[in-house]
């Protein structure tokens, strides 16, 4: 079933006019929980990798000998959710509850060497010709596989996330690796993602509001702080569902291709390709959530009525601390190290 995202609260453009300069366009995935194949693009699917090629791998050494066992994870969000839609009881049983308790439990594998090698896990592969806004990989490549190690043990504060992206032609595959190599055991629940397939829909997108024209951002906020006084002297019981730019008319929530970065956690930062100093685009964000909620304007024609849990957690990724992950590629030469930025 396809995903259709509503029409704005506001015309954004009617408001500003000056925005339709800055217009842009972002393809929502929509990930769902599904059956992806190879063939498909999709997150926490089997990916078209060769049998005949390396499964990456973290070299940098961490202790990963202690964590949940991805099996484990799996297993216990297939109890919640079965739980979730009961109806008329939709707690989880005694029996159910120790089984929690055991899948809950984090295990020691003997013999994990620090410096051992550690299997990735694979987050999503997305082929350009289901997304429109997907960005050109290097050398025809027409295939964007996405990665990460298990562990936040890596970066100079050994606190840090590990991400490794591979672009390839997907038509030089001809022999499928059908069964990966996966790490024992994770460090944190949120990098296995939930199999889902992908329901890409194009949407209009603005930049965020701070990269801007300095005035027109002074004339945003300005607004938005007008109809936030309006909403409390009149005592409205709705007021935290006020429309604002930032949240409901710039830049949608979710998994999506392309289009704008948000950067409402930090200040703006300088995203110019370490190679060639080129500013760098948007390639893909990977959220923890497909709309929030509050207002959740974004929330699909298709899901609306649904509770935000479990609904709009499909992928049961979570980054960060309920954030957003930004991954930017170079625009001039897509073969030059990514960038990305946790909001």
């Amino acid at each position: 079933m396809s995903r259709t995202t509503p029409p704005r609260p506001l015309d954004v453009e009617a408001l500003f006019p000056e925005l339709s300069a800055y217009r842009g366009t972002t393809t929502r995935l929509h990930p769902r929980p599904g059956r992806p194949d190879v063939a498909t693009s999709s997150v926490g699917g089997p990916l078209l990798w060769p049998s005949n090629e390396p499964w990456p791998v973290c070299t940098e050494p961490h202790s990963h000998a202690r964590g949940q066992r991805p099996t484990d994870i799996h297993q216990r969000r297939q109890i919640l959710s079965s739980a979730w839609r009961r109806e008329r009881n939709p707690a989880p049983t005694d029996e159910e509850r120790q089984l929690l308790i055991e899948l809950d439990r984090r295990h020691h594998i003997e013999g994990a060497a620090a410096t051992d090698p550690l299997p990735l896990i694979g987050v999503a592969q997305l082929y350009r010709r289901d997304i429109p806004d997907l960005s050109a990989g290097p050398d025809d490549c027409d295939l964007l596989q996405v990665f990460w190690c298990p562990f936040d043990a890596h970066g100079p504060r050994g606190h840090g996330m590990l991400l490794h992206l591979h672009w390839r032609r997907s038509w030089e595959v001809t022999e499928v690796l059908t069964a990966p190599p996966q790490p024992q055991v994770v460090g944190f629940e949120g990098y296995v993602p939930e199999p889902c397939v992908l329901h890409p829909e194009q949407v209009a997108t603005y930049p965020f509001a701070g990269l801007l024209p300095e005035d027109l951002c002074a004339r945003i906020d300005a607004w938005e702080e007008a109809l936030e006084e309006e909403a409390e002297e009149s005592a409205d019981e709705d007021a935290a569902a006020v429309v604002g730019y930032q949240y409901d008319l710039s830049i949608p929530p979710g998994w999506r291709a392309g289009g704008f970065a948000s950067w409402h956690a930090t200040d703006p930062a300088s995203m110019d390709c370490l190679t060639c100093a080129k500013p760098m685009h948007l390639l893909l964000t990977i959220d923890s959530s497909e709309w929030d909620g509050g207002s959740g304007s974004w929330k699909p024609l298709e899901e609306q009525g649904l509770p935000p849990h479990p609904y709009a957690s499909p992928t049961e990724v979570t980054v960060g601390r309920w954030g957003e992950l930004n991954v930017f590629a170079c625009p001039e030469n897509p073969a030059h190290p990514h960038r990305w930025s946790i909001q």
